[in-house]
């Protein structure tokens, strides 16, 4: 029998690891370097493709409105404007929604709900983008149009700053009704990440806030939020993502339009992924491909800076923990 080491570890084994360990490790570092290799394989084609649009228009092409394919004229301004505004609007929905969905299934909801409406939650995430889409067009549309903008439209009618936010035609297209559809898409993964991870906030933590008193808001906000901000934030970016990259039910409600005349939500409008759904396939080679091609990287590229942002900001609030203990 082998003697077990004194500090209560395992019998030394043979310095040279057996074979299967050696191949296990081998095989998850290949993925590793594969999976590091496939992203710097897609900047540099994203590069490449882009090459001729970027010495031709350059860093101009972020602010510039003109989208001419008959004139080689490009600029991704609208583009960037629908994209990034889009995205902005469905967080503002989904967020507060997520949260709410999530605090009631954790902490509020009774148990014979709990697994049948978190079940019903999940699904929606399965329902294809192109289902959204088809409804947001033939049946929310409508809707929006008639009992959402048209009173929102006489309501701030003449305010000064609110009131050009809700001009333009009311016909239930444009960016507030593409903000809302990809809200819909992201509230899924957001609350399901949510309330996952309010699941693991440890129940004494909880119990013992509730008996010095606590209401079920102040254990959420003071308790259960700062235990788990880290996945939090990490459902919202993954929602982000979601609403960053969503092509077709976006392509059906935002209108497509690219032209920036005013800054209202109900304008058509259109976004990056829409450009490219539309276009790329019928985009001759040369400048106009080179531009949607640009459009890609930028995208690209406002995916990496939210991500590094998201990053940045959860190293920050655990740095702060440190300094208040």
């Amino acid at each position: 029998m082998e003697r077990a080491h004194p500090r209560g570890e395992p019998p030394a084994r043979r310095h040279n690891a057996p074979w299967a360990d050696s191949l296990f490790a081998a095989l998850t570092q290949g993925a590793a370097w594969l999976t590091l290799a496939l992203l710097a394989g897609i900047i540099v084609s994203l590069f490449v493709g882009a090459a001729p649009a970027i010495r031709e228009f350059g860093v101009g092409f972020l602010w510039s409105k003109d989208w001419d394919p008959v004139q080689e004229k490009f600029g991704g301004l609208v583009m960037i404007y629908g994209t990034l505004m889009t995205s902005i609007i469905a967080l503002l929905i989904a967020v507060p929604v997520s949260f709410g969905i999530a605090l009631f299934l954790t902490e509020l909801s009774p148990r014979w709900l709990k697994r049948p409406l978190g079940v019903a939650i999940e699904l929606l995430a399965a329902v294809p983008s192109i289902v959204y889409g088809m409804w947001g067009l033939l049946v929310f549309s409508p809707i929006l149009a008639t009992y959402v903008q048209a009173p929102l439209q006489s309501a701030f009618q003449g305010v000064p700053l609110l009131g050009p936010l809700f001009s333009g035609p009311p016909v239930g297209i444009g960016l507030l009704s593409a903000g809302i559809i990809l809200a819909i898409m992201v509230i899924p993964f957001i609350a399901a990440t949510m309330r996952d991870v309010f699941d693991v906030t440890p129940p004494m933590l909880k119990e013992s806030s509730y008996a010095l008193g606590s209401t079920t808001w102040e254990v959420v906000w003071k308790i259960v939020l700062p235990y788990t901000k880290t996945g939090v934030v990490g459902g919202i970016m993954l929602g982000l993502g979601r609403a960053l990259g969503e092509t077709m039910a976006v392509t059906f409600v935002i209108g497509n339009f690219n032209q920036l005349d005013t800054l209202s939500l109900f304008e058509a409008a259109n976004s990056i992924t829409s450009a490219l759904a539309n276009e790329f396939a019928e985009a001759g080679e040369g400048l106009h491909q080179a531009s949607l091609i640009y459009l890609g990287l930028i995208l690209f590229l406002i995916t990496f800076v939210v991500l590094s942002l998201s990053r940045l900001m959860l190293a920050r609030m655990k740095r702060g923990e440190g300094s208040r203990s």
